[in-house]
């Protein structure tokens, strides 16, 4: 059940966001010195990302997993949060942004 809302939520939500332009659209080596976090860095960004990725993947794999994350790849974790509260709740971006925090600056 919880998938199907991810799901629906993804199908719907990433229409109007598509043409959104983020600021993470500098070149790679410019966002290495950038700090990630789930307010801030587009899920496309994280996903591209091996090391978050697998952060995402140990507190989020509904979200990280789900095959038609790419159609949220230009929106953020916290802007989809109202979409899927139970999968990205405060205490699990809480634990995601500690995280994406404790990789290494590149």
């Amino acid at each position: 059940m919880r998938n199907n809302v991810v799901l629906g939520f993804l199908a719907l939500a990433a229409v109007p966001f598509a043409a959104h332009a983020t600021e993470q659209n500098a070149p790679a080596t410019q966002q290495a010195a950038v700090k990630l976090s789930t307010a801030d860095t587009d899920i496309g960004t994280l996903l591209d990302n091996p090391a978050a990725k697998a952060i995402l993947m140990k507190h989020a794999p509904e979200i990280a997993g789900n095959a038609q994350i790419a159609m949220a790849r230009s929106m953020t974790l916290k802007s989809i949060q109202p979409y899927a509260g139970d999968i990205l709740s405060d205490a699990i971006l809480a634990k995601i942004d500690a995280d994406l925090q404790a990789l290494p600056g590149k």
